[in-house]
């Protein structure tokens, strides 16, 4: 459950990412629109770290949640570019958490 919660997560962080470096070059128009699903898709990647929380349950899950939450303040504040370095840190920790259980899963012969 980690491994894929962890998989669905990462994605989610590289969209969020990749979004927000995109938001700074479009116009005040395209730009409210744009926020509106960085927004949505930070709620949902809160969801599934919660989720990650009850169905594998490791103490990372809450470091990455609170990183989460200073992007989502960040974004609400109007500094959302600014969270590139949250976004990196919770990325890093989440890829951390799938390395581990990637392992974990060979070591038993799952994978």
């Amino acid at each position: 459950m980690a491994f894929s919660q962890s998989e669905k997560i990462k994605a989610g962080i590289i969209w969020i990412s990749s979004s927000l470096g995109m938001i700074s070059g479009l116009d005040p128009s395209e730009k409210r629109g744009a926020e509106k699903s960085v927004r949505l898709t930070l709620g949902m990647l809160s969801h599934e770290i919660r989720l990650a929380e009850t169905v594998a349950p490791l103490s990372q899950w809450k470091e990455i949640s609170h990183i989460m939450d200073q992007v989502m303040v960040m974004f609400d504040s109007g500094v959302g570019g600014d969270s590139i370095y949250h976004l990196t840190q919770a990325l890093s920790r989440v890829t951390g958490i799938a390395q581990n259980a990637m392992s974990l899963l060979r070591e038993n012969g799952l994978l």
